[in-house]
């Protein structure tokens, strides 16, 4: 059981630092775009709704979303104008 708990740890720990590597290659870049764009075709293709972790907080936490609404429209009245 041991070996086994180690080997995960160990597994995980290499794969993460690969792919943290791996994605900041030309390879890596083609290779991720080529990922998100058969998310994006699948997505639409079968009209699937693809959910971000974001939509989800904001539906968890509404208040967030309505007190970031107001930042933003404070940002936008004080700072646009060159202000």
């Amino acid at each position: 059981m041991w070996f086994w708990l180690m080997t995960s740890i160990a597994g995980s720990i290499i794969g993460s630092a690969t792919d943290s590597w791996f994605r900041d290659t030309k390879l890596g870049v083609w290779f991720y775009a080529k990922v998100d764009g058969l998310y994006t075709w699948a997505s639409m293709r079968y009209g699937l709704k693809l959910i971000t972790d974001e939509e989800k907080r904001m539906k968890k936490f509404p208040e967030l979303d309505k007190r970031l609404k107001r930042i933003e429209r404070y940002m936008e009245n004080h700072y646009d104008d060159g202000k």
